[in-house]
C-alpha cells in the first residue's frame, strides 16, 4: 500500500512537473522494484501452497520488463509525446490498485470475523456469494484499466513510425497488448469458476432445507 501510495505521488507530480528526467527515472526505478518484489513475494506464495493464478505471475514478469524497458527508453520527441498518457495511466492504475486493496482487504476482515481465516492470513482463498457485490463494483474499473492497455499499445504502434522511435518502442507496444490480452482473458474466465462454487453451495443448501421441510412434513 505505501509503495503504491508513493507511486500516486511521483506520478501526479511528473504530471504536473513537466520534463524532470530525475523525477522521471525515480518513477521508472520505483515501478522496476515494485514489480520485482511482487514476482519475487509470489514465487514465495506458489511454493508455500498459493493457488495463485499462473497468469498473475506472469503478468508481474511482463510488468517488470515495460518498466525496465521504460527505464533505458531515450530521453527524446517521441518519448514526451507518449509521456503524458503514460502518467495519466498510472494515476489510474494507482487509483485501481487502491480500490483492490480495500477489497481485499474488508473481505479478509469479514472472513476472520467469521472464524473462516486465521488472524495470520494474509491472502484469500476461495470465494463467497456476499463478494460478489463488492467485486461487481470493481470490476468494471478492472476492465477500464485493461483497454487503457489496449489504447497505450495502439498509441505506441503509432510512434513506430515516429522519427525518433527506438527499439524500445515496438517492444513496448507489443507488451502492452500482450497484458491487455492476458488481463481481460484471465479475468474474464476466473469470475464464472468463483461464482459456481457459491453457487453450488446455495443449491446444497436449499436441497437440504427441502429434505427436511419434507421430514417435518411427514412427521406430522
Amino acid at each position: 500500500m505505501v509503495s503504491c501510495t508513493l507511486s500516486l505521488l511521483l506520478t501526479v507530480t511528473n504530471c504536473n512537473v513537466f520534463g524532470s528526467r530525475v523525477l522521471e527515472l525515480l518513477f521508472m526505478f520505483l515501478l522496476v522494484w515494485y514489480y520485482c518484489t511482487l514476482t519475487i513475494r509470489e514465487s514465495i506464495l506458489k511454493v508455500n501452497g498459493s493457488r495463485i493464478k499462473g497468469w498473475w505471475r506472469l503478468h508481474h514478469f511482463i510488468s517488470t520488463v515495460v518498466s525496465a524497458v521504460l527505464l533505458i527508453w531515450p530521453n527524446s520527441a517521441c518519448w514526451y509525446e507518449f509521456r503524458p498518457q503514460f502518467m495519466i495511466f498510472n494515476v489510474y492504475i494507482s487509483f485501481v490498485q487502491y480500490l483492490q486493496f480495500r477489497y481485499q482487504q474488508g473481505v479478509l476482515y469479514r472472513l476472520k470475523a467469521l472464524g473462516e481465516r486465521h488472524n495470520m492470513d494474509i491472502t484469500i482463498e476461495g470465494f463467497h456469494s456476499w463478494m460478489w457485490r463488492g467485486l461487481s463494483f470493481l470490476l468494471p474499473f478492472l476492465y477500464a484499466g485493461y483497454f487503457f492497455q489496449l489504447y497505450n499499445a495502439y498509441k505506441l504502434y503509432k510512434l513506430t513510425k515516429h522519427p525518433d522511435a527506438t527499439w524500445q518502442v515496438p517492444m513496448l507496444a507489443i507488451l502492452f497488448f500482450i497484458l491487455f490480452l492476458g488481463n481481460i482473458i484471465t479475468t474474464s474466465m476466473v469470475i464464472p469458476q468463483k461464482l459456481e462454487p457459491s453457487i453450488t453451495k446455495t443449491e446444497d443448501d436449499d436441497t437440504s432445507k427441502r429434505k427436511s421441510e419434507d421430514k417435518i412434513s411427514k412427521s406430522e
